[in-house]
Order: structure tokens, then sequence, then C-alpha cells
């Protein structure tokens, strides 16, 4: 399967933090946004991923991520000059999809859950056509909205209705069969001027072949697009690392843990980190590993 993390747009609501750069880079806590959703990719087992951003923020990018190889990882990118909608993403990427099957997350998405990348991996096992998740939020006029019937099916889906059916929100990740591209080609802009993921979604489900699958109350989702939900996700991630002593969306543990590298391999990534707190507990991490110590993402959080 391949991956893409989506980090468009111009960043209009957390200005002016953005008008020096991309918002995907901007701090959630100790490490850059965009961790958070490449960490889901890597636990989910992805290892070939495309980053999609604005023209003048790519150097940063890979200035950050180079090619993936020190993560064991491929990582290319492409450009977005006009942020199209979220299923631009699939013709923006289609030459890194060539007919495979895709993990898309949205780079300013942050997961945790004790069981949720086993989830994410049976998911991908048994997809037939499309995955999309639901969770539950108190105010789903602000996302896509999935409503299902009495037995759990998918029945429709809903683009920020001011009525919603449920609550029943769609979070910004999903897994696709190589027809998506195929789908996205076909798509007009909305009302909105957009290239809506849910004109995809919906499209799947007119065949038959969309899943919903529901992440439960033991996974948080958070949107960190707004200068508020930035500070809250910042403070959760501070709250679980003090509280558990791990280290949320660390990829250089994620790495050795998923066995894309080795504990060689990851304590040199910290001890090119010099004396920070991050890199002291890389290199903590490796030693331990190197031990026989299972390292703290077999508890599975992002």
């Amino acid at each position: 399967m391949k991956g893409i993390i989506l980090a468009g747009g111009n960043g209009t609501r957390l200005q002016p933090l953005t008008f020096v750069g991309s918002k995907q880079l901007a701090p959630v806590y100790d490490k850059p946004m965009i961790y958070y959703p490449l960490s889901l990719l890597m636990l989910a087992g992805v290892r070939d991923i495309l980053i999609i951003a604005r023209p003048s923020e790519l150097p940063l990018f890979r200035a950050l991520f180079g090619d993936g190889r020190q993560l064991g990882l491929r990582v290319d990118y492409a450009a977005q000059d006009e942020p199209r909608g979220i299923a631009d993403a699939f013709r923006v990427g289609a030459d890194h999809i060539r007919g495979e099957e895709c993990a898309l997350v949205l780079g300013d998405n942050l997961f945790h859950g004790a069981n949720l990348p086993s989830l994410l991996r049976r998911s991908a096992r048994r997809m037939g056509g499309c995955v999309l998740f639901g969770h539950e939020v108190s105010d789903p006029w602000r996302f896509g909205v999935a409503e299902i019937d009495t037995k759990g099916r998918l029945v429709s889906i809903e683009e920020k209705p001011r009525r919603p059916r449920s609550n029943l929100a769609i979070p910004g990740l999903y897994f696709f069969d190589a027809q998506v591209v195929d789908i996205a080609k076909d798509l007009v802009p909305s009302a909105r001027g957009e290239l809506e993921i849910t004109d995809v979604l919906r499209a799947y489900l007119r065949e038959g072949t969309a899943e919903l699958v529901w992440l439960g109350r033991g996974v948080t989702w958070l949107d960190t697009g707004t200068h508020e939900t930035l500070l809250e996700a910042g403070s959760f991630v501070r709250d679980v690392q003090r509280r558990t002593g791990t280290r949320l969306a660390c990829i250089e543990e994620t790495a050795m843990y998923m066995g894309y590298i080795d504990p060689d391999d990851c304590h040199t990534l910290g001890s090119e980190m010099g004396n920070s707190p991050y890199g002291q507990y890389v290199m903590e991490r490796a030693r331990s590993f190197s031990l026989g110590m299972p390292p703290s993402v077999l508890s599975e959080e992002l």
C-alpha cells in the first residue's frame, strides 16, 4: 500500500503563524505536526510515502525527511500549486499510486489510541474498495458526517451538513483501492470550488464497496488547523508523555519497532539531535531495545 500525506493549503486559519511556512511544520509540543500522520502511516505498515505541499514549502519537507532512507522509508514529494480540495491529492499523486492501494491522511490530523495501529492494519488487509473511519463528536456540522443504519452499515455521507443525521464525523484518514485515481479524474468542483473527498467516498458507496470502521471511544482524534486546536493538541501530547514517559509519534522509535531500521541506526539518529530531550529519548529507546526491552510503541500510541 502506498501512502499520501496532504500537507498543502494556505493555512489561513493559523495566520500569521503560517506567513513564513507550512502549518504542517508548526510544532505540536515537541515535534513538527507532520510527524503525527507520518507515524500513523508507518505503524499501519506503509513505507512508500508521498508528501504533497505548496511548491515554496517542498524544500522544507525535503530538509526534514530527505528521501526517507534513514527511517527505512521511501519519501517522495509533489507540488500542489493551489488548494483544490482533498480529492486533488489523487490527481497530484496519480503517478505515485500507480495502480496500487493507497492510504491518504491529512497532515494536520493527530490520532492516539491503544489499538489504533492494529485496527488500521486489519482494515487495510480486508479492504475491497474504500475504508473510511468514524469518530463521535459533539459538533458534527464542522466535518463530513457518516450516517449508519441499525446494523452499523454505511447509508449516507454528507459534507458539513447544517442538520447532521448523526454525530459520527469522518476524520482525515482514508484507505482506497487503485480505482480512486480514475474516480478523482472524473470529479467536478463543488459549489465551494473544491474537489470533495465526500464525492469520492459516495462513488464507492454507490458501488457498495465503502466500509465504515468506527474508531471507538478509546481513540483521540484532533484536528490542529486552528490556534485553539493547535494549543489543545500540544497540551494533549505533553500530558500523555508526562504520564506515560513515552513520546507520541517518535518516528525513529517507530521505524525501529517496525523493523525498518535496527537499534544502531536508531541510536545514530538520536545522537544527531545532540543533547535535546527528544534525541536523548531516541538513544535511550535504542539502547533499551538492544537489551531486549520492548519499545514504547508496543502500546501502539500515535
